[in-house]
């Protein structure tokens, strides 16, 4: 069994840079996270793929800003250029929960210990930089820098804030997963092209002043979206704006952003397609050592690493387009699906670890049962502008199959080491309701299921209906809460069929754009109709680069420029969320005396009725986790009549 030296990890100190023998570097990244050198994180890759180029790499980890600063000093200066990342989680997100307190662990920590990630870490760490040393180019990338690429509502400061550009001080900055964009950047120059000149690499934006020419791209065609000052001034032009980006963002023809920023233009050239096969293979296979790195033993294990070392990442993109949700946003629309030789390796280089009891976390990606799906006719793809490919109802041309994940499931589980493999991503239930998804063959949609249900769960599948009204599903891109009854009725089929015990564990969002404490009162009636006691509950948070946040601080849907309410205060949210705990004896007058008030005594009947059943009264309730809070966001047959009878009133 070979045994890692720590020259296998790319090196985060002088010493270990000398163990290189190296005199110089060409490139110097620094990440808010503790390097783990594992694909699921992001400076490893990048820095993997840099040295795939012959390039002298090094990484400062979570650097500190509370000294002299010399973590930004140590290791000299750079040939080429700075690398930056705030992390795998936009910063404000890791520090702060739903309701603005401070976080008591950072996952991406030694010990979940927090404190080591300044608020808005790309911009502290670049601005830094640039003041030590103006001369060498700063890249940033990552999910901050690029949710944050234009005008953006900035949750935790209540305010506008413009592209991360301006207040980071960086030279480029690299959107969407950095692979590609990356490579053209080394190949450049590597040839001898001037940093200063590199303005026409797809999936990179920049700023350029007045006084400056924007290069010309005869393959490209421009759009202007309203200026930053504008957007300060007109909260309806500032969500105007969003319906541009979003489409332009999931575009395979893309064409290129420009956004006036004081005396500057913001330029966004248009992504690149998506990875092959191929690409995306060759991310994952540079020689990682799928470890954290050596300085961390004795700090203790790395939260975010012990969640997913044995777990595998098959596939990247959603073509959910969910209205809170910014995996699109930053990994794209269109699916990019590893082959099925490059995970099997994986797998391997996993049941060959020497910690490895047998057991495999996950087979996955942003959602489970996406991998290998496309368009069937790729010239209708390339036109599209809809942000999902689901919703409002399944594409038409689009390859629903289960039959390639069912396949490679199989052929993971044949692994003489594997004893099981769980599906620990969120599954799209909707796309195994052959109601919902009528395209898809039937048989094939429950075999999915059930080798799901039988091989792949620890007692408790979950899933994400988000809501039960139809106008906030509707908002959400969600499809009605109906299929979500109808999948339980094929859950209960092959539970009793198979004999097993499994539960149904459904995820729920309150005080999201459109809902009102009406809606959340139905959610609460109708799930404890179904018999669940909610467990996997949290409130809305609003992050850069989805449509309902552009909501909730416009109070304007962008694609429709129509005023769309959204629960603001803290009053508003905390007595939508009280509803998911109408079963906690502290909430029962509340609930009762509020739907007295709206009139829906049909409601206070099911929810807090003046004699509980026996069936209520002896359940004792299971431990709940409440995430309004702590949440960090990413997200019937029987009942018909009720369901019908509570509808929201007109």
């Amino acid at each position: 069994m070979q045994t890692n030296k720590l020259s296998d990890w790319l090196p985060t100190t002088n010493k270990e840079v000398k163990i290189r023998g190296w005199s110089e570097l060409d490139v110097i990244l620094f990440s808010g996270d503790a390097y783990v050198d594992h694909p699921s994180f992001g400076p490893a890759v990048i820095g993997r793929i840099l040295e795939s180029y012959g390039l002298k790499v090094a990484i400062v980890p979570q650097p500190s800003v509370t000294d002299d600063l010399q973590d930004f000093t140590k290791l000299g200066t750079p040939k080429l250029f700075f690398g930056v990342t705030g992390g795998c989680m936009d910063p404000m997100v890791s520090n702060y929960t739903a309701s603005k307190k401070r976080r008591d662990k950072d996952a991406y920590t030694p010990n979940g210990d927090k404190g080591f990630r300044p608020d808005y870490a790309t911009s502290v760490y670049s601005s830094i930089l640039k003041d030590k040393f103006p001369d060498v180019p700063v890249l940033i990338g990552g999910i901050e820098a690029s949710l944050r690429r234009v005008t953006h509502y900035d949750y935790w400061s209540d305010k506008l804030m413009p592209t991360i550009l301006e207040t980071s001080k960086a030279d480029m900055l690299v959107y969407g997963m950095g692979e590609q964009p990356l490579r053209e950047v080394v190949k450049l120059l590597q040839k001898g092209v001037p940093f200063s000149s590199l303005r026409t690499i797809q999936q990179t934006a920049f700023l350029v002043h007045k006084d400056e020419t924007i290069p010309k791209n005869k393959n490209w065609d421009d759009v202007e979206i309203q200026s930053h000052e504008v957007c300060l001034k007109d909260k309806k032009k500032f969500a105007s704006n969003f319906k541009i980006i979003e489409q332009e963002s999931n575009k395979l023809k893309a064409r290129r952003i420009f956004q006036k920023v004081k005396d500057r233009t913001l330029v966004i050239n248009p992504p690149y397609p998506t990875m092959t096969e191929k690409e995306i293979d060759a991310s994952f296979d540079l020689p990682y050592t799928r470890l954290p790195h050596p300085k961390y033993n004795k700090r203790g294990p790395i939260p975010a690493f012990e969640m997913i070392k044995t777990s595998i990442n098959i596939h990247r993109g959603c073509f959910g387009g969910c209205s809170f949700c910014t995996i699109s946003a930053h990994q794209g629309k269109f699916i990019a699906s590893r082959s099925e030789e490059s995970i099997l390796r994986e797998v391997d280089k996993v049941a060959n670890m020497p910690d490895f009891k047998g057991y495999l976390s996950d087979i996955g990606g942003p959602s489970a049962n996406m991998y290998k799906m496309k368009g069937k006719v790729q010239s209708i793809c390339d036109k599209c502008v809809a942000p999902s490919c689901i919703s409002p109802v399944i594409c038409s041309n689009l390859d629903t199959s289960h039959k390639p994940l069912t396949k490679l499931y199989q052929a993971v589980d044949s692994h003489p080491k594997i004893k099981k493999s769980f599906i620990g991503s969120g599954i799209r239930h909707d796309m195994l309701v052959p109601e919902f998804n009528k395209n898809a063959d039937a048989q094939e949609l429950d075999d999915y299921t059930e080798e799901v249900m039988t091989k792949h769960t620890s007692g408790r599948l979950k899933v994400a209906p988000e809501h039960t009204s139809d106008p906030v599903l509707k908002l959400m891109r969600k499809p009605s809460f109906e299929y979500f009854h109808k999948f339980k009725e094929r859950f209960d089929k092959i539970n009793i069929k198979k004999k097993l015990k499994l539960q149904l564990i459904p995820y729920f969002i309150s005080n999201h754009p459109a809902c009102e404490v009406e809606d959340m009162a139905n959610l609460a009636a109708e799930t404890k109709d179904m018999g669940f006691q909610l467990e996997q509950v949290q409130g809305f948070t609003p992050t850069p680069m989805t449509v309902a946040t552009v909501i909730y601080y416009s109070g304007y849907h962008p694609y429709t420029l129509k005023p769309t309410k959204t629960p603001k205060t803290r009053k508003e949210k905390e007595e939508q969320h009280r509803f998911f705990f109408w079963y906690k004896k502290e909430n029962k007058a509340w609930i009762r005396n509020t739907l007295n008030k709206l009139r829906r005594k049909d409601l206070v009947e099911v929810l807090v009725p003046e004699e509980e059943t026996n069936s209520w009264k002896s359940i004792k309730p299971k431990a709940v986790k409440n995430t309004f809070d702590d949440a960090i966001p990413s997200s019937h047959s029987s009942q018909k009549r009720k369901h019908k009878s509570r509808k929201k009133r007109r």
